[in-house]
């Protein structure tokens, strides 16, 4: 069931159940739908019960399609916000974790709120935002229980967009989102690259044999400062072409020794947007999350996006 035609611009997409969540959710994506200039669809998943009653009396022949009252009451709350794009609602049947990644190819983003209705209260990601993070074929933006107003009402006071960047590893779509992300909010992108230190010589041999000539370590301080070096060398090589393409971003660089995802965490505290990769296909062809992306999105102050790779061709 829909209504209201949007333009042919990718839409995004927002998943509802008329839980507190999913408003948060829903306020910022009607956000984002304004920054991106694209129409919004408004998504809510039928519950069981709805979707056996529906089948039950469509088998009885031809007849008007059950109200779907979560549509109803959320497409008030949009009406009383206001809204500058179109907005198109869809009632969807099947499981959530199905029916949402359908609904989302081929959009621009998919949002969710952390949890929905039901589970443990104490939980602060839901089974299903989790599932979401792993099988969403477009960006998903998972806004967190505390979600600031800021963050939430977009514009250049809704704090920087903050990339987890491993030179190496992170895909390009990932730091291209990222830096679009930035030119879209009119915010500056922090890239932060976390290294771990290798551990000095003497605590990997401790008592090497008399004929092993093992080179005096280095002060750890002097260590830590050649190894920050050589990641910031790699980080600006890393960012330079997509600087080169986005030169109006504001840009700050972040190298430190520490844990990727606790300095996340710790920045999103007053940051507006976390962008991360969602990580590589397993072997066996399952998708997994990678474990910065799992412990951000449990832990973040504010909204997180999930990156997910390119498919293969």
């Amino acid at each position: 069931m829909s209504d209201t035609n949007t333009a042919s611009e990718p839409p995004v997409v927002v998943g509802v159940d008329g839980s507190e969540h999913s408003l948060r959710a829903l306020a910022w994506a009607l956000s984002a739908a304004g920054h991106l200039g694209s129409p919004l669809v408004v998504a809510h998943v039928r519950s069981d019960a709805l979707q056996l009653g529906a089948a039950r009396i469509a088998s009885l022949g031809p007849s008007p399609e059950l109200p779907d009252a979560v549509v109803e009451a959320v497409r008030t709350v949009v009406e009383e916000h206001g809204h500058a794009m179109p907005v198109r609602y869809e009632s969807l049947d099947g499981s959530v974790t199905d029916a949402l990644p359908a609904a989302a190819r081929g959009a621009r983003l998919l949002v969710t709120g952390s949890r929905g209705h039901g589970g443990f209260a104490s939980l602060l990601l839901g089974s299903t935002s989790r599932t979401l993070a792993a099988t969403a074929p477009c960006p998903l933006v998972v806004v967190p229980h505390e979600a600031r107003a800021a963050a939430l009402e977009g514009g250049a006071e809704a704090g920087r967009v903050l990339l987890g960047l491993h030179p190496e590893e992170t895909p390009d779509e990932v730091v291209a989102f990222a830096f679009e992300a930035a030119r879209q909010r009119g915010v500056p992108l922090e890239a932060v690259t976390a290294l771990r230190l290798p551990p000095q010589p003497t605590s990997v041999v401790v008592a090497p044999a008399p004929a092993l000539q093992v080179p005096p370590a280095l002060p750890v301080a002097g260590r830590a400062e050649a190894f920050v070096r050589e990641a910031e060398r790699e980080q600006e090589e890393r960012l330079r072409p997509f600087v080169a393409r986005r030169p109006k971003v504001e840009l700050v660089r972040t190298v430190v020794p520490a844990d990727a995802a606790g300095l996340l965490v710790e920045g999103s505290r007053d940051a507006g947007l976390v962008v991360v990769g969602r990580h590589h296909r397993h072997r066996f062809g399952s998708l997994l999350i990678g474990s910065v992306a799992h412990a951000v999105l449990h832990h973040a102050h504010c909204p997180v996006a999930v990156v997910p790779p390119v498919p293969p061709t």
